[in-house]
């Protein structure tokens, strides 16, 4: 009965989202009551939960991508992302542009959120289609295909910390285990995937972009690379200096310890914040004040984003305080399936149903995280598997499908030729990667 009822109440949220277009966090909310009754939770219970799941949910997620949209905000407004760009594509041709536009997208996909990097990073993918005569499809899945990686498989982006805090996962070994999948992912998907597409025929980004203004003095390209992967390096640098010195100096016990400091993602993105203002800032002649004004046009967008994430931190509260997401493991567990491919299902299932990456993400922690507190599998890399699950197969049901179609003027054959191809390739290397790095940690 339990299943039947996460079934039916996963059917409800394809009805409601799809086919009746409401809002992600009304129906999330609607469908986590409705579950919540339908499980006998009661009306206490399952009002309490779902209190309780938006809660949890927000804690210190709303923090992390809060700072995130900050950061990505100064780095494209002090010139600084473009500047990355122009270094690493100036003066190359033909299919040496696509390795340089993969790893601009990379570089500028980590701080940036998705749709940020897209709409800033779609111009410079027009342009150089246009300079060197390379279809506009091979170029857009080359540079685009960074974009997919950083946003599904490494932290701050918003499913990998939700999901990591979700299974109880290091963060900075999130993102460690998430670069080493990222590489592969990245090439396959990317310019190798791309060089398929040489015969597609050209076609013209259908919209028109509006022009940055940027300021008159732009900083230096190594500042700008420094401020852009700052956490980054922090969190990097912190989890292999704590991997090394052992358990005993990670600041578990009472008092200061400097290096438990750094490698929290909270403390990590605010130095990077405050570095780039102040850096970026006097490279550019804008004033720390100017910037901080910013900050409220920064994270407008990121409200959406967090109701969402809260509807099914609420919608995953009441499958986990009903006993649901046990039941439904054990259920599971008959299959004699390694639980990475497990998560990796489940997360898969929901994202070609569903089609938000992000939304499918978070309901699939919440079916699935029983799997993380058995141990069966490091939590790191079910963070991992379930992030790349959600990046699956994506098409007419998924905004990302329509967004990529519609920038760059192609038929749906030919974006699922593309798009959905490089989705599903992120997807089953991260897959393969998880299945492979659990065997060595």
């Amino acid at each position: 009965m339990p299943i039947l009822i996460t079934f039916l109440a996963v059917l409800a949220l394809l009805v409601l989202i799809i086919w009746l277009k409401w809002h992600p966090f009304i129906a999330l909310i609607l469908v986590a009551i409705g579950a919540g009754l339908a499980l006998g939770m009661g009306t206490t219970g399952t009002m309490e939960a779902i209190k309780g799941g938006v809660g949890g949910t927000l804690g210190g997620l709303a923090i992390i991508l809060g700072l995130g949209a900050v950061l990505g905000g100064v780095i494209a407004e002090t010139g600084a992302a473009q500047v990355i760009t122009n270094r690493l594509v100036e003066g190359r041709k033909g299919m040496a542009v696509l390795w340089g536009l993969c790893l601009v997208g990379f570089l500028v996909g980590i701080p940036l959120f998705y749709s940020v990097a897209f709409v800033m990073m779609a111009p410079i993918i027009i342009s150089a289609s246009e300079k060197t005569g390379l279809p506009l499809a091979m170029v857009a899945v080359a540079t685009v295909a960074s974009l997919s990686v950083t946003h599904g498989f490494l932290p701050p982006h918003p499913a990998p910390v939700l999901i990591s805090d979700t299974y109880g996962a290091d963060i900075g070994k999130v993102l460690l285990y998430g670069l080493i999948l990222a590489i592969p992912s990245v090439i396959l998907a990317g310019p190798l995937l791309a060089r398929t597409l040489k015969n597609m025929p050209q076609t013209k980004g259908a919209l028109a972009f509006d022009k940055v203004k940027l300021p008159e003095q732009l900083p230096g390209f190594g500042t700008s690379l420094l401020c852009a992967l700052l956490p980054v390096l922090l969190l990097g640098a912190g989890t292999l200096v704590q991997s090394f010195v052992g358990g005993a100096a990670d600041g578990s016990t009472a008092g200061f310890s400097p290096l438990s400091l750094i490698t929290d993602a909270t403390f990590a993105l605010l130095v990077g914040v405050l570095f780039a203002m102040f850096v970026l800032g006097r490279q550019t002649d804008i004033s720390m004040a100017h910037l901080m004004k910013r900050v409220g046009k920064q994270l407008a967008p990121m409200a959406a984003v967090l109701l969402i994430i809260a509807g099914g931190g609420a919608f995953k509260q009441v499958l986990v305080n009903s006993g649901t997401s046990d039941y439904i493991v054990q259920s599971l567990e008959g299959f004699n399936a390694n639980p990475i491919l497990i998560a990796w299902l489940i997360a898969a299932a929901l994202r070609v149903t569903l089609g938000s990456a992000t939304l499918a993400a978070i309901t699939a922690a919440g079916i699935a995280l029983p799997l993380a507190q058995s141990g069966a599998a490091s939590p790191e890399l079910l963070v991992l598997a379930t992030g790349a699950g959600s990046l699956t197969l994506s098409h007419v049901n998924d905004t990302g499908f329509w967004l990529f179609k519609e920038y760059f003027g192609l038929t749906v054959p030919q974006t699922l030729k593309s798009w959905t191809m490089m989705e599903t390739i992120v997807s089953v290397i991260g897959l393969v990667g998880c299945l492979g790095l659990s065997y060595l940690v």
